[in-house]
């Protein structure tokens, strides 16, 4: 019970505008995840950049088990195995970001397409969490069996060979 795992790895790509470059984005997120992506939708009007409220300006994946173990595989390798401390929050997960789709392996430069960015948030979980999140008899989970960074941070340097910087 006191191994970690993870819950699940989300990708998030923001374009900032609607329209072909939002589409090309969509078409590189699913060769990346090889999972169909949802479109986020704009929270606020912000007339300087043209963005209304509602409009679709990203797409983002969830991915789960098998799925998650190995696109975090090839996204660690794209970020050089190196993470910042920094980079770990409170309850143990951890968030990055991947400058450049280029960086993955089978993925090259298109002049047409662009280059995107995109941010990894990896949340990780110990068996037993459910107890948290269910409908029926929820409890709180103890202090002793929560994740912290303390926790993780050795995890992914150990599980992903990660060269953690202060």
């Amino acid at each position: 019970m006191r191994e970690i795992e993870i819950d699940k790895v989300t990708v998030h790509l923001g374009v900032g505008e609607s329209g072909q470059r939002l589409l090309n984005a969509e078409n590189i997120l699913l060769e990346i995840t090889h999972q169909k992506n949802v479109r986020t939708l704009s929270k606020s009007r912000i007339p300087t950049f043209g963005i209304k409220l509602g409009e679709p300006i990203g797409c983002k994946v969830t991915l789960r088990g098998e799925k998650a173990y190995t696109f975090l595989d090839a996204a660690i390798a794209a970020i050089d195995r190196k993470i910042y401390a920094s980079q770990f929050d409170a309850t143990g997960n951890v968030s990055f970001g991947i400058e450049e789709h280029t960086d993955f392996p089978n993925m090259s430069y298109d002049p047409d397409i662009g280059i995107f960015g995109m941010d990894v948030c990896v949340s990780l979980k110990r068996p037993g969490y459910r107890v948290s999140r269910r409908r029926i008899q929820q409890r709180k989970i103890s202090h002793k069996h929560r994740l912290t960074a303390k926790d993780t941070c050795p995890w992914m340097r150990d599980r992903y060979n990660l060269e953690v910087l202060e």
